[in-house]
């Protein structure tokens, strides 16, 4: 078996030459959700929704699921709400370019030129951008000036805007696919005959929409009658289109900013669809034929594809640039009605551009209906330059590009909104004690009431149902699982379970729960197969944990999964009482269950440090020599010289002192196989001492070194604090454990000796080689206090007396870490470095 953890590790050194009594500061380790079509006109609440597991559900209304409003690939963004294209100087010329009430070609029209004059003026272009300057919030005063919607009357119902905004684009969609009537260019533009099955596809996509309309709803007719008139008599009058919107905007003032302009819309567009409408059945329908005989309908049917052809393409840009804007303004404005949105993520994406955003909107249709107007009446001087429409409509799409941005960065906050909540709701519930533990599963596990899990042993899909009232073991890990040192535990530890079921602790389950950020078709296929190896459960997919479970997971105050793998335990009140057993599973097997943190606990004060706790579940023949209380002498390294000279001094010292001795090389802490099992060999061929199989050599040190988190971690926790070295160096145990990595981690030799729950003697194998062969000048002193106490008496002069030492301790970074550790050999603070290690032996 070749198994090294990749993990980071924690490297503490002591030289002796050089002392060191300060330590090394401590090692340290897109949402823009795509807007969506309109919301239903009743905006759920923002708090999450549960599902039967009380996992909060996404709010349709909020989290848009399709890109319908916002394109996937948005224009780079330009200055709010400015024009990006200039009309040509020559066309600006009369009297300067200027706001409200300087003459000239003006915004507002007071005094300026109407419809008839040069195309410059009925845009109200300016040569400069629409940005921060006083003339710009000269009009947005005056556009703010209009709306009394604060003050709106008994009278003037609200308006269903979704359900009329439904309507009008059922109307305009013959802006996005031509018709073809005879090859001539209507709503969309000239059609080939060989587009007749697009055209056909359309239509039906049409009648789909027209179907789901209602089959009536409430509009003030009268104000769509009032803001058409409005538009055409100042049209035939010449009054400017800044003046005409300004009017239109007192006669909506009672409305909300998107009722406002949903209403101006919804006015052009019944007059556009007259038109299209009688253009459609000219040919086919006698009563259109005798309207459009007298609207002209057939000379205007004849340049259309001819001179007018361009007009009615920069035509159909600005009426989608129009619906584009009114969408998003609706949306908007729904979004922050909704009693639920805080003021902090109101404040963050502010409404105040969405006057001047309406206003240039409104604009841009007593435009379109003006042209429509000069179309339908054959007069050249009512018809807008193609330029002028599609400079218009680029405004609108830089003013789109802006709401646009405030629209998403109000869905990233709605988002995490929404985020916090899930997530402290999974908390709550995780954290909390019930009646049994299915609630806290179906948090976990749950996707659309379908079976949640795999049963490995039975190889079939099961529901949670299976878990109830069980202790259930979470197995949370990546894809690399099956060389982990926490994989090989469980499986031990499960494998015992099956052999013997009827076990009071055997009563227990493991769910693996594959944690990955990106699945591949590689990724599900390599799950499918691990899914298929193992013997407990597994989810059937890992769709079925959902995001914010994930982060829960990976969250650092709360089971803090990054890499290494994570058993995490629920007991059958579904309260999670361990966020990692796995340390104590690995140093006390099955007495561990129901593997409690409390469990930990006192099974850990009822430990002592003693030969019994290093030779436990390692080998049957040294719980032999602990029943028969042998003196046993637990040693490693890799200096097969060394191992030679010690075994030998080791045994004439046992015959000398008249005590039964018993050896057994357990090699050192993270040895390569390869050199494990050569000396192992050696061993045995030459009888130096009792071996065992590397795979018991590997699991000594990894027990090992969950003895050090396990313990470690309960002391953290009992100390409140920060975990040092003065709570070692209070605790027995811990002096034991950090002693023996520090000599498993050096490639030098080390032993161990004691007799069955006693005291032990322990040391680097250059000391306790020289206390051996020194045996006949402390003999005396074992004769009197006995051969541990005297060996330790000796050792400890041994060690005052060596010139120079350098040991090291190599802790695994991934559990706890204490800020400085005193060397096991001399107990000075020893010196900290991090350590990265990948070794595939």
């Amino acid at each position: 078996m070749a198994l090294q953890p990749q993990t980071p590790r924690v490297n503490f050194q002591s030289t002796l030459a050089a002392p060191r009594q300060d330590t090394l500061a401590p090692q340290s380790a897109g949402l823009v959700p795509q807007t969506a079509g309109l919301a239903p006109q009743q905006t759920p609440s923002l708090l999450p929704q549960q599902n039967p597991s009380l996992v909060p559900q996404q709010n349709p209304s909020l989290v848009p699921q399709s890109t319908a409003l916002v394109p996937q690939s948005a224009p780079a963004p330009q200055s709010a709400l400015v024009p990006q294209t200039r009309a040509p100087a020559t066309v600006l010329g009369r009297g300067g370019d200027n706001y409200p009430g300087r003459g000239g070609d003006n915004y507002l029209g007071r005094g300026g030129d109407g419809y008839r004059t040069t195309p410059a003026t009925q845009l109200g272009r300016d040569r400069r951008q629409y940005s921060a300057s006083s003339d710009d919030n000269t009009l947005t005063n005056q556009i703010l000036m209009t709306d009394r919607s604060h003050e709106r009357p008994y009278d003037v119902p609200l308006l269903l805007v979704k359900q009329v905004l439904q309507t009008i684009e059922a109307i305009l969609a013959r802006v996005n696919k031509p018709l073809d009537i005879h090859g001539t260019v209507v709503p969309g533009g000239l059609v080939p005959a060989t587009a007749h099955v697009d055209t056909l596809e359309h239509e039906k996509a049409i009648h789909a929409s027209l179907s789901s309309l209602h089959d009536s709803i409430d509009v003030p007719t009268s104000i769509l009658n009032e803001i058409s008139s409005e538009i055409l008599s100042k049209s035939l009058t010449g009054v400017d289109a800044s003046k005409t919107t300004m009017d239109i905007l007192e006669r909506v003032q009672h409305y909300d900013w998107d009722e406002k302009v949903v209403l101006a819309l919804a006015s052009f567009a019944i007059k556009d669809g007259e038109f299209w409408l009688v253009a459609q059945l000219f040919t086919t329908n006698a009563l259109a034929k005798a309207v459009g005989q007298l609207k002209q309908m057939q000379e205007i049917l004849e340049r259309s594809g001819t001179s007018l052809r361009p007009k009615f393409e920069a035509y159909n840009n600005l009426v989608r640039a129009v619906l584009k804007v009114t969408k998003i303004i609706v949306h908007l404005q729904d979004l922050h009605r909704d009693p639920h949105l805080t003021a902090e993520i109101k404040a963050t994406s502010p409404t105040n551009h969405i006057p001047t955003a309406v206003y240039w909107t409104v604009r841009s249709i007593v435009i379109l209906e003006s042209q429509l107007l000069g179309i339908t009446g054959s007069d050249p001087e009512y018809v807008t330059e193609a330029w002028e429409l599609s400079s218009l409509a680029h405004k609108l799409e830089n003013i789109y590009n802006h709401l646009e941005e405030n629209l998403n960065r109000l869905y990233q906050l709605i988002q995490k909104f929404r985020d916090e909540e899930a997530f402290n709701a999974i908390a709550r519930i995780l954290e909390s004690p019930h009646i049994d533990n299915s609630k806290p599963l179906r948090v976990l596990f749950y996707k659309d009431d379908q079976p949640a899990l795999y049963d490995g042993y039975n190889k079939k899909r099961v529901d949670i149902d299976v878990l109830r009232r069980k202790v259930v073991i979470l197995m949370i890990s990546d894809l690399d699982i099956t060389q982990e040192n926490e994989y090989l535990i469980a499986h031990q530890m499960y494998s015992e379970k099956r052999q013997f079921p009827q076990r009071p602790e055997s009563q227990y389950e493991i769910v693996w729960v594959p944690i990955v950020d990106n699945w591949t078709e590689a990724k599900q296929l390599q799950f499918e197969e691990l899914r298929n190896g193992m013997e407990w459960y597994t989810v059937y997919h890992p769709s079925v944990v959902s995001p914010i479970v994930v982060k829960y997971i990976r969250h650092q105050k709360k089971w803090n999964f990054v890499k290494k793998p994570l058993l995490v335990v629920m007991d059958p009140q579904g309260k999670i009482v361990h966020t990692n057993a796995v340390h104590m599973m690995c140093v006390f097997g099955s007495a561990a269950y129901p593997f409690t943190s409390n469990r930990e606990r006192l099974l850990w004060e009822e430990e002592t440090w003693r030969i019994e706790l290093l030779a436990d579940a390692i080998d049957q023949t040294l719980l032999n020599w602990i029943s028969e209380r042998k003196y046993i002498c637990l040693y490693g390294g890799e200096d097969i010289n060394w191992i030679r000279s010690f075994t030998r001094s080791a045994k004439e010292v046992a015959l000398e002192a008249g005590i039964e001795l018993e050896l057994l090389y357990l090699g050192k802490s993270k040895q390569k196989e390869r050199m494990a099992r050569d000396i192992i060999r050696v061993i045995k061929e030459e009888r130096l001492s009792h071996t065992i199989d590397w795979n018991l050599i590997w699991f000594f040190w990894v027990r090992l070194e969950s003895m050090w988190q396990s313990k470690g971690q309960l002391m953290s926790e009992l100390s409140r604090a920060n975990f040092r070295d003065d709570n070692i160096k209070n605790d027995i145990i811990m002096q034991g454990i950090v002693s023996l990595l520090s000599f498993g981690s050096s490639d030098r030799g080390w032993a161990l000796i004691g007799l069955p729950s006693s005291d032990m003697s322990k040391g680097n194998g250059d000391h306790m080689l020289k206390s051996m062969n020194d045996f006949k000048i402390w003999k005396i002193r074992h004769t009197e206090m006995g051969f541990t106490p005297a060996l330790n008496e000796y050792l400890l002069g041994v060690y005052k007396s060596a010139p120079h030492h350098c040991t090291s301790l190599i802790l695994p970074a991934t559990g706890i870490m204490p800020e400085t550790v005193a060397c096991a050999e001399c107990g000075r603070l020893m010196e900290r470095y991090a350590m990265f290690r990948c070794c595939t032996d």
